[in-house]
Parts: structure tokens; sequence; C-alpha cells
């Protein structure tokens, strides 16, 4: 099973839909561009968003486990994809990328 590297990549915030349908919380988002993480196959990074870890868990597992090519020719590295959280008013980007080494 290989390791994969998760970067958070962008983040945008669509203030206009924030301002109409989302009750003010007090934690948005912890993530930040530029931050990196890795996953050992299932278990999720300590510091994920819980919400992101399940649009992207899916696609560690595949490339966890030597999935390739995810979506026939889509990226440029076939051990690697480009995901998105599911939160409609602040989504976050992320590159997932199989690496070489091997997870104990």
């Amino acid at each position: 099973m290989k390791k994969v590297r998760i970067t958070v990549m962008r983040q945008t915030v669509y203030q206009d839909l924030i301002d109409e349908y989302e009750n003010p919380i007090q934690d948005p988002c912890g993530m930040k561009e530029g931050q990196v993480f890795t996953a050992n196959g299932w278990e999720k990074p300590e510091g994920m968003c819980d919400s992101a870890w399940e649009s992207m868990s899916a696609f560690v597992m595949t490339l966890a486990y030597g999935g390739e090519d995810i979506y026939n020719g889509w990226m440029k590295n076939k051990r690697s994809a480009m995901i998105s959280c599911n939160d409609g008013f602040r989504p976050v980007s992320f590159l997932i990328e199989a690496l070489d080494e091997d997870a104990k």
C-alpha cells in the first residue's frame, strides 16, 4: 500500500451565498492553501477536515492500493487526482498523489 500526499491547492469563498443562506458559524473551514497531509490508506490524516475526507477517501484508497488513471486520461499524472470537498459555501480543492514509498 502506498502513502498518499494530499495538498490543499485552493479555497474559494462564495460570500454572497454565505450571506444569503448560511447561519453564522464559529469555525468555518480551517484548511489553508499549501497545507500538506499524508494518508496511510484508509486512515484520515490528523487535522484533515471530516467533510473533506468523506469527499476524497475513496480516491485516496484507490491510489493507495495502486490504482491509476482514475478518470481515463483526466490527469497528467495517472497516479493523482484533483478533488474538491462538498462545502457549497467555501469549497476547497485538493491534489492527491500516490507516493513511491509504501505505508508502514
